[in-house]
């Protein structure tokens, strides 16, 4: 899809960016993060964040990154970024020269939670698609745009009528990196209802 500068909106606009019709380039700063309270017991709020709406109840939106992080936890990926204590996110974290951890966070009413895969450090590219369903969402992964894995399926709590997502980058050490954005798609719903074991009773 072509980009739209007057539909994306920036929380926390990074210094330096470019956006083309049909890419987007953002270099991180260094110390900027998404986490809220668990396990580390702080809160970093201070990643750009870069998304469009939506109040449509069922579609995927589909982005493919490119990035050149070295330094741990160097980040980038799709983002539903609602407020500072209710988001959801999925990239590649570096971790060191051997692997990253591909994974996602999500944050419900101020606290936050990690699932995390180890894949080779080498691997510098990664499609994802963000899926939903109302108020509940499905990530998936894919290196080649074709063939999506799922990472997650999670229920955000806030995220009833109108949402905002996109796209994010950061490097939460004393690091920098550039992370490019292409290839940005909104589709109907990839992710199908359900059609095993029928909900319970109510």
């Amino acid at each position: 899809m072509k980009i739209d500068k007057n539909q994306w909106k920036w929380t926390r606009q990074p210094a330096n960016f470019s956006i083309e019709e049909d890419s987007i380039e953002i270099t991180t700063a260094p110390h900027t993060d998404l986490w809220q309270r668990t396990y580390y017991h702080f809160r970093n709020d201070n990643a750009p964040v870069l998304q469009i709406k939506s109040s449509e109840p069922f579609f995927s939106f589909v982005v493919k990154t490119e990035f050149e992080s070295k330094r741990r936890f160097d980040q980038c990926g799709v983002v539903m970024y609602l407020d500072s204590e209710n988001w959801l996110k999925a990239s590649i974290e570096y971790e060191n020269e051997v692997f990253q951890h591909l994974g996602s966070v999500v944050t419900n009413e101020g606290y936050s939670d990690w699932a995390t895969t180890e894949i080779d450090a080498g691997i510098q590219s990664m499609w994802y698609r963000f899926s939903r369903r109302e108020d509940d969402f499905c990530l998936e992964c894919s290196e080649d745009g074709v063939h999506f894995k799922q990472m997650r399926i999670c229920h955000m709590a806030k995220a009833s009528g109108e949402i905002q997502f996109g796209i994010y980058a950061c490097s939460p050490e004393d690091s920098s990196f550039k992370a490019t954005f292409t290839h940005m798609e909104i589709t109907p719903c990839q992710w199908l209802a359900h059609d095993g074991q029928a909900p319970d009773e109510t």
